[in-house]
């Protein structure tokens, strides 16, 4: 593969994987290179701003982390989204092109098919079937006078104790012995 470089790559289109959505819900396409502000801003937009009920994720390969990011920030800024994740395989299509070509003949292209894990998560205002796989409800909001510092679904949250005075750093003490013997330098305890 060392004469060979990348020249195109291609993803087999699939539709979504969620039945009876609207024709004209929001698919984010998400990609590696992708800038997750730009996602995020457009996307608030949608949700907020034209008041859609539904929003579409979507990415594969190295854009699957980055898919689950945006998901996770939009859930967090408008909060009660009902949640449904798809992950499935994608084919994608990669054409090589031989650089160093043998003289008598033409340039020889190599393609490669690759299966790469791809995710599709919905996210809606209106309530979904929570027996469908893959579904996860809203997380109860808080409110303005609720303690949040005791348990939680997700682990125990609670303030960390005043450091003690033991594990604080004492100042380094350096002596240097001026005996022929000792010329090098020894070191305090910590």
């Amino acid at each position: 593969m060392e004469n060979f470089r990348k020249v195109r790559t291609s993803e087999e289109e699939m539709p979504l994987p969620f039945p009876d959505l609207p024709p004209d819900v929001v698919e984010m396409k998400v990609k590696e290179g992708s800038k997750i502000r730009n996602l995020m801003n457009f996307a608030m937009a949608q949700m907020e701003l034209k008041g859609r009920r539904q929003i579409v994720f979507s990415g594969c390969g190295r854009a699957v982390t980055k898919t689950i990011t945006c998901v996770e920030i939009m859930k967090r800024k408008l909060g009660g989204l009902h949640q449904v994740t798809k992950v499935r395989y994608k084919t994608v299509l990669e054409v090589w092109e031989n650089q160093d070509p043998p003289p008598d003949g033409p340039a020889q292209n190599l393609t490669v098919h690759k299966n790469v894990p791809s995710i599709c998560i919905l996210l809606s205002r209106d309530p979904l079937d929570p027996n469908q796989t893959g579904y996860q409800p809203p997380e109860p909001r808080h409110e303005a006078g609720e303690d949040t510092s005791g348990s939680s679904a997700k682990g125990l949250k609670r303030p960390l104790p005043p450091p003690c005075e033991e594990l604080l750093p004492k100042k380094l003490q350096v002596q240097v012995s001026d005996s022929p013997r000792g010329s090098g330098t020894t070191a305090g305890h910590l």
